[in-house]
């Protein structure tokens, strides 16, 4: 799969080599602890999936990561350096790309506009400069294709494309711009079981690529086919963190459902 990713990937370290390094990280919010000690290393050509039902904190570890909320304790390095963002734009600037649930995207505008969105070509230097249209389509058109994603058209609006091809439309586009650590925020959350495989396969396809890339979701066994790490967040705080080799997917499914807890209940119930 490696050589379907686009060559403006290439630009990776070498597998395994350290990309984000979180040690101690957490947030706050007034009173309220989000998080709390989370320790994570997202290596080059690596899945790091975080795992958690809703409030374990998975959506505050994403935006310190992309530049949304900066953290209020410990040490987030990228590339060995300790940062802190004060911006989506900063974390842009440093290879990391996020792709959220809700993909943004625009419905009703073509799917190479989407592609493009926010870092349209124009056709010179002054600001009044029009786009370049042509270029564009031809350039989201030859990225989709060697991603191996087929659109009939890519005038169509993306609206009337699937859940699962609106989904690798944006990891081409990430992966286009540069993108060294892909953040995907629940991707197969609102899809089904084919949509799913496709998104999976492509999330396969840039780690393979030499991406680090950083799978959020709540679902164990897509966690389990593509993950290479698992951590398990509960209530802000790190309740699992296991390599491949060290967990098994009845292991991870069952810590993810509750483990001790649904021990206990399953007992007091039977009582």
């Amino acid at each position: 799969m490696t050589d379907t990713i686009s060559e403006h990937a290439q630009r990776t370290a070498e597998k395994g080599t350290p990309l984000i390094e979180m040690d101690g990280v957490g947030k706050a919010y007034g009173p309220i602890r989000a998080l709390e000690g989370i320790n994570l290393t997202v290596s080059a050509g690596e899945v790091a999936c975080v795992l958690g039902d809703n409030g374990a904190g998975k959506s505050t570890l994403i935006k310190i990561m992309s530049g949304l909320h900066s953290h209020s304790e410990g040490s987030l390095r990228v590339d060995g350096n300790e940062v802190s963002f004060s911006s989506p734009r900063e974390s842009l600037d440093h290879g990391i790309a996020t792709v959220y649930q809700d993909l943004a995207v625009v419905a009703l505008m073509e799917v190479w506009r989407n592609f493009f969105l926010g870092s349209e070509l124009r056709k010179g230097n002054f600001p009044l400069a029009p786009l370049d249209i042509p270029k564009m389509r031809s350039i989201a058109d030859s990225e989709l294709k060697k991603m191996g994603i087929a659109v009939k058209d890519i005038n169509q609006p993306i609206g009337t494309l699937s859940g699962g091809q609106r989904q690798c439309v944006a990891i081409a586009r990430a992966v286009y711009f540069g993108a060294r650590v892909l953040i995907l925020d629940e991707p197969t959350a609102a899809l089904g079981v084919k949509q799913s495989g496709v998104v999976l396969k492509y999330t396969a396809a840039a780690r393979d690529a030499g991406l680090g890339v950083v799978f959020i979701t709540h679902n164990p066994h897509h966690a389990y086919m593509v993950g290479d790490h698992f951590i398990i967040l509960k209530l802000g705080r790190r309740v699992l963190d296991k390599r491949r080799s060290e967990v098994s997917l009845e292991e991870l499914t069952a810590e993810m459902a509750g483990g001790q807890e649904l021990a206990e209940l399953s007992h007091e119930l039977k009582r």
